[in-house]
């Protein structure tokens, strides 16, 4: 005996619709804009012979050796600029007060280039007591020519009349 071969329409499960393909990633065209698949860098139009182009590596390696040559570049120059400026040689040459009655005192500071080329001196000054950073400070000398020697006067808001106070200065 053979069955009848039927299907039963309440027996099967609806079909599910099946969603809309999504469309493959692109990037623009480097040259035009169009858009155009990620392993590709330019479109039909701008590369109709279809010639290779370069790898990711190689672009990337290119840049890195420009940017390196760049910063090698900018030392190199950043070194002949402040060649030949100090060693400096500095002491406080005396400590008096502050005028017109203020506060602190006033340290006359002398420093000497014994470089090659002019530059400006970076100072520390501080009490020889306590090398704290309380008792110091950092300043700047006017620019001072090679194999000379300059006085500078510098408000300092820690010390007393009279007292010595330690200076150091260092070029770039």
């Amino acid at each position: 005996m053979v069955e009848s071969a039927t299907i039963d329409h309440g027996m099967t499960a609806p079909a599910t619709p099946v969603p809309p393909a999504r469309p493959a990633p692109t990037h623009p065209c480097a040259r035009c804009g169009a858009p155009v698949a990620l392993d590709v860098g330019l479109c039909e139009r701008c590369n109709p012979l279809g010639l290779k182009d370069a790898a990711s590596s190689q672009v990337h390696g290119t840049v890195f050796v420009a940017v390196a040559t760049a910063i090698g570049i900018l030392a190199i120059a950043a070194h002949l600029a402040v060649a030949g400026i100090g060693p400096f040689v500095a002491e406080v040459t005396s400590v008096t007060a502050a005028p017109g009655g203020a506060t602190g005192v006033v340290a006359t500071i002398s420093v000497r280039n014994d470089g090659s080329a002019a530059g400006t001196a970076t100072c520390r000054i501080s009490d020889p007591v306590d090398r704290g950073i309380r008792t110091s400070e950092v300043i700047y000398s006017p620019m001072i020519p090679p194999g000379t020697t300059i006085q500078f006067d510098h408000p300092n808001s820690f010390g007393t009349v009279g007292q010595p106070l330690d200076v150091a200065c260092t070029g770039p």
